[in-house]
């Protein structure tokens, strides 16, 4: 879309069409209108809510992209000081004037000329404050997961749809080059009907513990009942306000931070987004350091479309990570953790048991950047989702991570964690969307 040709006064209130997207119970369009459309030449003013390391990240991002996307954080929000004092200080040295700073996303809020808001808070915080943004009718950019309870997640999703909102959410594979190049191999059929989906991620060390904020934050310095936000209160404890994703009140951990990306492609590329049954395991087999959330662990989601979904984390141990879409015609494999821009296919002709002397063939997948030549390298911060997300703004059309892709990862990421804690398989039911532990009537 040539976005020159298209002039519109921001936050003009119009009408505007959208290709369909995944739907919160079944597939379904739905079209933008009363929301606040920023014109071609217009300056986008965002918010930004949750200014620590996420949020600095986000942050890097828009640096690279002020100039050739027009837009520029005019408003930053975080209950602690010192988060809040950095980014203004970051904001006027990237953009030559300061943001104003905001304890309280309530007040930032009430900033008239804030077109959409940054949300790169807490996980336990995303889907309250992504419906709070949405009732005040800015669109948005949620980090994932985007809720890690199903009723808040509900709530928030309601609320973008009800407003037709452009709301992106942080899984940012979907905008990757090479992701969305592997997704099209994918579609032409390259693997045959497939039976399972296989992702392996590993990391050796504690994960999330040992934050240098934890001995620097004092409770006068924040607000710690509005942290908590809708968790039932208890004494202040500063390694919970930084190291949240290890304990199970706040966070899943594994599943919130890891999975959501994962089963985030699974829905992806297979086109089928909410899981017919779950059942998990694991448990802190590697570091007994007081986390309550496991280092190791394992999922298995059946899908509609039939095929199973196994995926795994060990926090213990490096070896081998890995995505394997495994189908009757050949296997597409991607290398290394996720986002890495390593796929290869390999064509399956027969069975290696019977026949050893059947050579398979492996060919790499042609991404942008690596020339067909293979493994290719990563950057630090990828801008395309972000980019998708601001020249969505503009177009008036939803991004390549809609409201329902969140709430379609958040739904699988729930199911596991609760079929952990509970020790028992879970089914989804798409008609009443609520979580059974039986299954559904037909």
């Amino acid at each position: 879309m040539d976005l020159s040709k298209e002039r519109i006064s921001r936050r003009t209130f119009i009408r505007r069409g959208t290709g369909a997207v995944v739907g919160a119970s079944a597939l379904r369009s739905t079209a933008l209108s009363y929301a606040r459309i920023v014109g071609a030449n217009d300056r986008i003013s965002l918010g930004h809510v949750g200014v620590g390391n996420r949020g600095r990240g986000l942050e890097f991002i828009l640096s690279h992209l002020k100039d050739r996307q027009n837009v520029e954080t005019t408003a930053v929000c975080d209950l602690w000081k010192v988060n809040r004092e950095r980014a203004v200080a970051t904001g006027e040295k990237t953009y030559g004037r300061a943001p104003r700073a905001f304890m309280y996303l309530e007040d930032l809020l009430a900033s008239k000329d804030i077109d959409a808001v940054i949300i790169s808070t807490p996980e336990h915080q995303h889907s309250p404050m992504l419906k709070m943004v949405a009732e005040s009718d800015r669109h948005a950019y949620v980090e994932k997961p985007m809720g890690n309870v199903l009723a808040e997640a509900k709530a928030a999703r309601d609320a973008v749809l009800e407003r037709k909102l452009i709301v992106q959410v942080g899984t940012q594979r979907r905008s990757e080059p090479y992701q969305v190049e592997a997704r099209e191999w994918y579609k032409r059929g390259v693997t045959g009907s497939v039976s399972k989906f296989e992702i392996v991620w590993n990391y050796h060390g504690p994960r999330w513990r040992g934050r240098p904020e934890v001995k620097q934050i004092r409770e006068e310095d924040t607000d710690w009942r509005k942290w908590l936000l809708t968790k039932p209160y208890r004494p202040f404890d500063p390694q919970l306000y930084f190291e949240y994703r290890l304990y199970r009140e706040f966070s899943s951990g594994i599943p919130d931070q890891w999975m959501s990306h994962g089963i985030d492609l699974v829905h992806w590329f297979m086109d089928d987004h909410f899981p017919k049954s779950v059942v998990a395991h694991g448990g802190v087999f590697a570091w007994h350091d007081g986390r309550e959330n496991p280092d190791t662990f394992q999922t298995l989601l059946e899908y509609p479309k039939g095929f199973l979904v196994s995926y795994s984390t060990s926090f213990g141990n490096d070896c081998d990570s890995f995505i394997r879409i495994m189908g009757k015609k050949g296997t597409l494999i991607n290398h290394g953790t996720e986002g890495t821009p390593r796929w290869k296919w390999v064509e399956e002709k027969g069975n290696f048991e019977d026949t050893p002397e059947i050579k398979r063939e492996e060919k790499w997948v042609s991404l942008p950047g690596d020339g067909g030549r293979g493994p290719a390298s990563t950057p630090d911060e990828d801008l395309s989702h972000m980019t998708n997300w601001l020249e969505a703004l503009r177009a008036g059309r939803q991004p390549s991570a809609p409201v329902q892709a969140g709430f379609a990862h958040s739904v699988a990421c729930i199911m596991a964690t609760q079929a952990l804690w509970e020790g028992k398989r879970l089914y989804w039911d798409a008609k009443t969307e609520t979580i059974l532990d039986h299954p559904p009537q037909a």
